[in-house]
């Protein structure tokens, strides 16, 4: 991966990270700026990684297929004309900034990587698409998920005891 590619998914990550975590501790006078900034250094690192992981994860799963040959070895990775898109999208990520354009960038992202997959696997663009779109949908799921557990563990720890 080049040093490029690392930029643009921290960035990327960074904008992701910004968009869920800030508009949750604005409102909180209780939250310190360090750690809103752990929070949001935290939530970048892990938001750029699931990005890192999308093109893997959409390769293990298009050499799940029957139809592909087991030695296949799809290696998808990002380019810097891959992430683009996906750094727009997190740009625009913040609630009520445009969620269905947001949304429209990570299928223009996930086409992008949809076409090497189809090319390197041998599967048909609208299968290796489907690929494309059930790792993303399934890493974004569990992203979501955690962020649920971390933010119910942190509200139960927060809670003052009745007296």
């Amino acid at each position: 991966m080049s040093p490029l590619v690392v930029v643009l998914l921290l960035s990327a990550g960074l904008s992701e990270s910004a968009g869920r975590i800030l508009p949750l501790v604005a409102p909180r006078s209780g939250v310190s700026r360090s750690g809103a900034a752990g929070l949001l250094l935290t939530g970048a690192v892990v938001e750029g990684a699931v990005i890192a992981l999308w093109p893997l994860t959409a390769g293990i799963l298009a050499e799940l297929m029957p139809s592909v040959p087991p030695s296949s070895g799809a290696a998808l990775a990002w380019t810097p004309g891959r992430i683009a898109p996906l750094v727009l999208a997190a740009v625009i990520a913040f609630p009520l900034l445009g969620p269905f354009l947001h949304l429209l960038l990570l299928a223009g992202a996930g086409a992008g990587l949809a076409t090497p997959l189809a090319a390197a696997t041998g599967l048909g663009w609208w299968a290796a698409a489907g690929c494309v779109a059930v790792a993303g949908a399934g890493l974004a799921a569990t992203v979501e998920l955690v962020r649920r557990l971390v933010t119910n563990i942190m509200a139960t720890g927060t809670r003052e005891p009745l007296t």
